[in-house]
């Protein structure tokens, strides 16, 4: 019987082991798109205890309180952090076979040296052991901990990006850390705050936006702010994917409306996130930017939840909505007119995987890995989820040109996902090794593994 959570945890085989320990163990990690804050980076911040900085703002565990039946009193409300602490030890046992076991050991076991298993007896004891490491542990000592060489935030066209600046002219901190550009709020035509988002945009940019043209100036200007302090990724929530051909006075006249808080239909709606997408991947193609699309996520579903609560608090799902036709339209049209950047495409439905890796298979050119099926997210970065995503790519594509992995987390404490993406990946070439489906050179072998977990990205992203 197998030891949990040992040195081998998640290698298999001889060969497994050998890769990661030879090959993937001490890379340094570039974490291309997360939701770090940037001020708390700058500002070095500690934590008061292990429930403010492991329980706080995570979803995956309030889901997994809300499912044992867990009182909202002990996840979101007013019971002391050292209860909503208890109360996670208590569930912990209970989420076997959930990622979450595995990263709530990972992470004690980077972090604080805790190799005791979480329930409700070890508890205190974990509790009072992570408070004093927290006493010293900083969020940048917990960034530095983990080897991670770039940090890539996720930002809106209107920050200021000073914490950005500010930790570029520190010269403590050898992190680098550079901003994302996220203009969903933008493309988001028919959301409630659309007007009072252009009019914040409007004060960072200094004239009023009053009409298509002025958007679309806003953002380029944007675009060439956060290039000087080093981006080079953008990130698109597209929950779902709209495509429809349209000319900019059409576009224009839609965008009128919309500030006239005229209500639009559907086809308006898909006219308008199509220009503008296209109008920003023209824009990102000329930087040299990397552009992402998450697609697939179902927001917000349970209403009561998010009348007490507000969004991002744990209450979205799998959309299965079909979007292969529209994003394949999307891609070719910036592909006709050779403005395609290099493009990142997430499904967040694990049965869309093969649908993904063949559609961006389909517009690959000049450059390697140029279009990318993203790593295993949200809902499937778990052991079977990352598999699936790797076999997916790699029947249909090249995994050895694959970027890798990434946190999209808002913790600090997230980065131990990069290891155990590494050993599954070690583990998943180790067996076609084994089994004799590719051979045993492992010198060319751990060389692409090393590219898959630091080299590719760095050499993609232009780091």
């Amino acid at each position: 019987m197998k030891k949990f959570n040992d040195e081998n945890f998640q290698l298999y085989t001889k060969t497994a082991q050998e890769l990661y320990f030879k090959y993937a163990k001490d890379l340094p990690i570039i974490d291309y798109h997360c939701h770090l804050n940037p001020r708390e980076i700058y500002e070095d911040i500690k934590f008061q205890d292990l429930t403010e900085v492991w329980l706080k703002g995570d979803h995956y565990k309030w889901r997994a309180l809300r499912t044992y039946g867990i009182e909202e009193k002990y996840i979101t409300g007013s019971a002391t952090n050292e209860e909503k602490f208890q109360a996670w030890a208590e569930v912990v046992p209970y989420t076997i076979g959930n990622p979450l076991y595995h990263w709530t050991h990972m992470e004690l076991k980077t972090f604080f040296g805790i190799e005791e298993v979480l329930n409700p007896k070890t508890a205190k004891d974990i509790y009072q052991k992570a408070n004093k490491a927290l006493e010293t542990l900083t969020a940048r000592k917990m960034i530095e901990r983990c080897n991670v060489e770039v940090i890539c935030t996720t930002d809106d066209p209107t920050d200021s990006l000073e914490f950005h600046q500010a930790l570029q002219q520190n010269k403590d901190f050898k992190v680098k850390v550079y901003p994302a550009f996220r203009p969903d709020k933008a493309l988001n035509i028919e959301l409630p705050w659309f007007i009072s988002w252009t009019e914040d945009l409007s004060k960072v940019v200094g004239y009023p936006i009053r009409e298509l043209n002025d958007l679309l100036k806003a953002l380029a200007e944007r675009i060439e702010y956060f290039d000087q302090f080093g981006c080079k990724i953008s990130d698109h929530a597209l929950d779902v994917v709209l495509y429809a051909k349209t000319s900019y006075a059409e576009a224009a006249l839609i965008f009128e409306k919309a500030l006239n808080k005229e209500n639009l239909t559907d086809e308006e709606i898909s006219k308008y996130k199509t220009y503008l997408l296209k109008y920003l991947g023209k824009k990102y193609h000329e930087k040299d930017w990397v552009q992402q699309y998450h697609i697939g996520a179902l927001r917000d579903v349970n209403t009561k939840m998010l009348n007490r609560l507000g969004p991002n608090t744990g209450y979205d799902a799998i959309d299965d909505r079909y979007f292969a036709a529209n994003l394949a339209r999307l891609l070719d049209a910036l592909a006709e007119e050779d403005s395609l950047p290099k493009t990142i495409v997430y499904t967040l439905n694990p049965a869309a995987d093969d649908v993904v890796a063949a559609i961006v298979n389909s517009f690959q050119e000049k450059i390697p890995g140029k279009m990318q099926f993203g790593s295993a997210w949200w809902f499937n970065d778990h052991a079977l989820g990352m598999l699936k995503q790797m076999t997916a790519l790699s029947s249909i594509g090249l995994i050895s040109q694959f970027v890798g992995m990434l946190t999209d987390s808002r913790s600090f404490l997230s980065y131990p996902r990069h290891d155990y993406f590494r050993r599954i990946l070690c583990n998943y070439f180790g067996d076609l090794i084994e089994n004799g489906e590719y051979p045993a050179d492992l010198e060319f072998v751990g060389k692409v593994i090393q590219d898959i977990c630091y080299y590719n990205a760095k050499r993609y992203f232009n780091l």
